[in-house]
């Protein structure tokens, strides 16, 4: 029974260990794919042009888009690109850039979050034209049955009323671009609403034909894939990058290599897709309640998300409207939940999401008392506390009479050195007659483990804590410590905990609990420091407690 703690306490290191590990095998960057490289379109490329046919209509023939604009200024067969105009959109949380190919969002700058902290005036930016950083999010109408009938595609010249559009005292912002050629009228509309980072894309499409016009729409995201490279220094390369795909019930996450090896081709009803990274993403989500195609291809360098809809028919003199939505931004949980169902899964807080989602939601509730997230840590670690303060009272006094049977036991082990199996009775006897359970100190520290794992993931990925201060020098508390204060401070208080706890009778597993706090400070030097500080005031609280059980416990037995 001595050797519970130092067991626990190798447990504990063990699930941090397995974390890591089970982190290297999901987000450990993929070797390099080869690129392929033609002087035509490339597989990827081509079935990026090619639209897969509407849901439903899965016998009819896509029809060719010849031309696909390829990043860096080029077109599929490597020819200059003309360069299109674009319709800069500022909003107060957008600036960004519509071309009038296609009406495709080309450019974001999100100018409420800076790139760095020391870094104030350079926006996150999530979509670029430039080739080392392509990103676009594109969208069209194909025509359903007649290839060679002029389409509004993502390749086709819009119109717009003007080329600067920005947000004023209004609630919201239109973007109307205008296509008309054979009888076929498209409006499309972009609507940006204040605060938010979902986008409404409209079309009404207007038949002054005289013969149907069956079309379906389709949303596309294309970017740059550059595998991460991981470092302990960077907590943006924690977290998975890459694209997601979410089928109405489940979501996942692709691997690239296995999309160059076999395409994905599924059909889904309020599905979406995605290209998340730490603390942000992009999202194409169609229409709900209704079926969509949905494909995801890699060509070695671009990785391209496609989803169509349903054929709609506009008869002669008819108007058909269809609508669906864009988000580009940080993963703020609510608006990504009013956006579509699942969207909030892309906040990824790992297998303890169980305990990670209800946490993240009372310190949110805390920090709208008190407005400062680290004051909101300490509070909430508090509370955590109190909630299991009577079981962690139970355990306190049974290591306060651990520690006041240790000059017993000692003599004991003394008495017993050369007959383990004698020391091993004697000391069940006398825990037995002083009522005292050595393993009950143990207790507390297996219910810490899920929490602690839950508030890391809380931490990490939380956009919301993302370069949040606190005082003094702590700056982000999603980043480490800059000078190690917290991590030397919570070593501090962990070996003051252990010095209010019954050592171990064994020499060597009593020094091995004396190097324990040395080990966890190297170990938490690089965790962030939002995470350090629940530790360090979870240790203090601990030695409050603990001091306190043992004067009781020494009171009464006087």
């Amino acid at each position: 029974m001595d050797n519970i703690r130092v067991i626990l306490w190798a447990l504990f290191a063990s699930l941090l260990y397995i974390s890591y590990t089970v982190w290297q095998q999901d987000y450990a960057p993929a070797p390099i794919p080869q690129t392929v490289e033609n002087e035509t379109a490339t597989a990827a490329e081509q079935q990026a042009a090619n639209l897969l046919p509407p849901a439903g209509s899965a016998d009819l023939p896509a029809a060719p888009i010849t031309a696909a604009a390829q990043p860096g200024g080029q077109t599929a067969g490597g020819k200059p690109a003309p360069q299109a105009a674009v319709i800069q959109v500022k909003t107060d949380v957008f600036d960004l850039d519509i071309s009038e190919i296609g009406g495709s969002l080309v450019r974001a700058d999100l100018t409420v979050y800076p790139l760095a902290k020391d870094q104030p005036d350079i926006p996150v930016r999530l979509l670029s034209s430039e080739a080392d950083s392509f990103y676009q999010l594109r969208s069209g109408l194909r025509n359903a049955v007649q290839s060679d009938k002029p389409e509004a595609t993502h390749l086709a010249t819009f119109g717009a009323a003007k080329n600067t559009y920005e947000i004023g005292a209004d609630e919201e912002l239109v973007v109307p671009l205008l296509w008309e050629n054979d009888g076929i009228r498209v409006e499309k509309t972009y609507t940006f609403k204040r605060g938010s980072y979902a986008i409404d894309l409209d079309y009404k499409i207007t038949n002054t034909g005289t013969q149907p016009y069956p079309m379906f729409s389709y949303l596309q995201l294309q970017r740059l894939f550059k595998p991460v490279e991981r470092s302990m220094f960077n907590v943006d390369t924690y977290s998975y990058d890459g694209p997601v795909v979410y089928d109405g019930d489940s979501y996942e996450k692709l691997d690239v290599d296995d999309l160059l090896d076999e395409p994905l081709t599924a059909t889904y009803v309020n599905g979406w897709l995605a290209a998340i990274q730490h603390h942000f993403l992009t999202a194409a989500v169609p229409a709900p309640d209704q079926p969509a195609n949905f494909n995801a291809a890699f060509d070695g360098k671009n990785y391209t998300l496609t989803s169509s809809s349903p054929v709609v028919t506009v008869a002669p003199g008819q108007t058909e409207t269809v609508s669906s939505k864009f988000f580009i931004g940080p993963k703020l949980q609510g608006q990504l939940a009013d956006t579509a169902k699942g969207l909030p899964l892309t906040v990824d807080y790992g297998i303890l999401s169980i305990l990670a989602q209800p946490l993240f939601w009372v310190l949110q509730q805390v920090q709208k008392l008190v407005v400062n997230w680290g004051w909101t840590i300490i509070i909430v670690t508090f509370l955590i506390k109190l909630v299991f303060y009577k079981l962690t009272e139970a355990s306190g006094r049974s290591m306060a009479k651990m520690r006041k049977l240790q000059p017993r036991l000692k003599a004991l082990q003394d008495r017993y050195k050369d007959d383990r199996q004698q020391m091993s009775a004697a000391l069940m006897d006398l825990y037995k007659r002083e009522k005292v359970n050595p393993a009950a100190g143990c207790l507390p520290m297996l219910v810490q483990i899920p929490f602690f794992i839950a508030f890391y993931w809380v931490l990490l990925e939380s956009v919301e804590m993302r370069q949040a201060p606190f005082m003094l020098w702590i700056t982000d508390l999603s980043s480490r410590d800059p000078y190690f204060v917290l991590p030397l401070l919570m070593g501090a208080a962990m070996f003051i905990q252990q010095k209010l706890n019954p050592a171990p009778p064994d020499p060597v597993q009593a020094k091995v609990m004396s190097i324990l706090p040395v080990v966890f400070t190297v170990f938490f030097a690089f965790f962030p420091s939002g995470l350090v500080l629940y530790w360090l005031t979870n240790s203090v609280l601990s030695i409050l407690q603990q001091w306190k059980i043992n004067k009781t416990v020494a009171a009464e037995s006087d």
